[in-house]
């Protein structure tokens, strides 16, 4: 019995040696074999596995002790594994026996069929080659495409993986991204600008608009002071005298957070600013209102309800604004209406915490401050010695910001105070657009010119004043010193 059952055994191991030994396909000259095409499957099973660890490695490891971003991480890692991966295939070939040589004769019978059944696929493949190589989307980017928006989290050869705001993952097709138009906010740079539309009731004074709009901006941590934030009036609308406030942000995905922060902010300060935002409305003019209600007759109540005294208007207190404090500073009171509005969009405002230093003696004079809100203390810090203290409406540094002269003393905050700044670039840029400013504030200066002198001599013995502007005159000496400060 037990004889019989080794003969089975044998006989059966006989044939499964036949049936493995024996010629399934031919390509070109070579036969290939049941257990050659299971030792070529086994084989590939495992290069594909080695090929993503290694891709795992660099991508997670290796590329990133190198400090290489997580988009070229990405680029590299999957070209890499791609490209072994391949190489591998072709020695598991070789090694079984197959001439390499004579895959073309194979490709060659296949290649109408692959051209015609396999056209997304090839189509997507070099797609995502393209997109690798050329480097035009990254591992990290934020892109709106199609209709949607979200984060490339992955780029294979055949597609790419999207990760939406709200958490969903999408796989598109990587011919899709490469054919239609995507909008890459991360492409040149991380800045990106939003957009907040805002209208206004007509008769609404357009600089205090700006001003609380730029207020608004610079309250929101996300917004960036450069590029600055800017105010556009669009258009006169049927209900509202419509605007726009522009603010760039670094994080282009967390708009629909930052517009509600700017949104909140934009409604607070209209409301102090007694600015009211209209809906929309028609209004009906009539000719002759008398003829709606005759004399003595039954639609007297009509004239009543007309003719009924209306409620005083409830005011709010008005805020300190910096279109009443910029026409008392000297240099600016004669600034009109548009020439304050673009002075107030060219400056920018400053949180200081209680016992932040604004700057110390011997900084720098790079900017003009005015207090809106709290108090500034001014101090000489090497004799420890207090000047004065400076309080909502006060305005200091002009002297410095307008001739280049060192800071005298430090300032710090005494409490919570924002301060209104204008720096070197933007009075630069005031001077440009308004050349007249310049003549006013040298009229001014000569108004105290011991003090001029003094502020001279200082930079004469600090080596600061160039041969070529210095003149005995403190008058022509301050009017060449605004021409070589700000390039006039």
């Amino acid at each position: 019995m037990s004889s019989t059952i080794g003969r089975l055994w044998q006989s059966l191991f006989n044939l499964i040696g036949r049936i493995s030994n024996t010629s399934i396909l031919t390509i070109g000259d070579e036969k290939i074999t049941a257990i050659a095409i299971v030792n070529i499957l086994i084989s590939l099973v495992l290069v594909i596995g080695l090929s993503r660890l290694l891709k795992n490695f660099l991508k997670l490891r290796l590329l990133r002790r190198l400090k290489i971003d997580e988009g070229n991480r990405q680029a590299i890692s999957t070209i890499v594994s791609y490209g072994v991966s391949t190489i591998g295939f072709l020695v598991i070939l070789q090694s079984n026996g197959f001439d390499v040589a004579s895959l073309t004769v194979l490709a060659g019978g296949l290649g109408v069929g692959i051209g015609l059944g396999l056209q997304s696929v090839t189509k997507n493949f070099t797609s995502g080659l393209t997109l690798l190589v050329e480097h035009k989307l990254r591992v990290g980017d934020f892109i709106e495409f199609d209709g949607m928006d979200g984060y490339v989290s992955e780029i294979s050869l055949r597609s790419t993986l999207i990760r939406t705001r709200r958490g969903g993952s999408v796989i598109v097709p990587n011919s899709n991204l490469v054919e239609n138009v995507i909008l890459n906010w991360n492409y040149e740079g991380i800045n990106n600008r939003i957009h907040i539309p805002v209208g206004v009731e007509y008769g609404s004074d357009p600089v205090l608009v700006t001003e609380a709009l730029l207020k608004a901006a610079y309250m929101e941590p996300a917004v960036h002071s450069e590029p600055p934030p800017k105010v556009m009036f669009i258009e006169f609308g049927d209900s509202a005298l419509n605007f726009e406030l522009w603010v760039w942000v670094t994080r282009a995905d967390l708009e629909p957070h930052i517009t509600s922060s700017l949104n909140y902010l934009i409604e607070y300060y209209l409301r102090q600013y007694n600015i009211v935002v209209p809906f929309p409305q028609t209004d009906l003019w009539l000719r002759n209102p008398e003829s709606l209600y005759p004399m003595g007759g039954k639609d007297s109540h009509v004239r009543e309800y007309l003719e009924e005294p209306k409620p005083p208007a409830i005011t709010l207190e008005k805020p300190l604004t910096l279109r009443d404090l910029l026409p008392q500073v000297a240099y600016f009171e004669n600034f009109t209406e548009l020439e304050l509005r673009q002075l107030i969009e060219v400056g920018c405002r400053r949180r200081l915490r209680g016992s932040q230093v604004l700057f110390r003696e011997g900084d720098p004079g790079d900017a003009f401050y005015i207090v809106l809100s709290g108090t500034v203390e001014v101090y000489v810090d090497k004799i420890n010695k207090h000047l004065t203290n400076l309080g909502p409406g006060k305005f200091f540094g002009e002297l410095s910001l307008m001739l280049g002269i060192p800071r005298t003393a430090s300032v710090r905050a005494t409490e919570e105070t924002i301060v209104f700044a204008i720096n070197h670039k933007g009075f630069e840029q005031l001077l440009r657009e308004h050349p007249e400013l310049s003549e006013v504030i040298v009229q001014e200066f000569a108004k105290h010119q011991e003090e001029l002198s003094e502020r001279q001599q200082q930079l004469r013995d600090l080596g600061l004043v160039d041969a070529e502007e210095d003149d005995k005159n403190p008058v022509v000496w301050v009017r060449k010193r605004l021409k070589n400060l700000f390039g006039l």
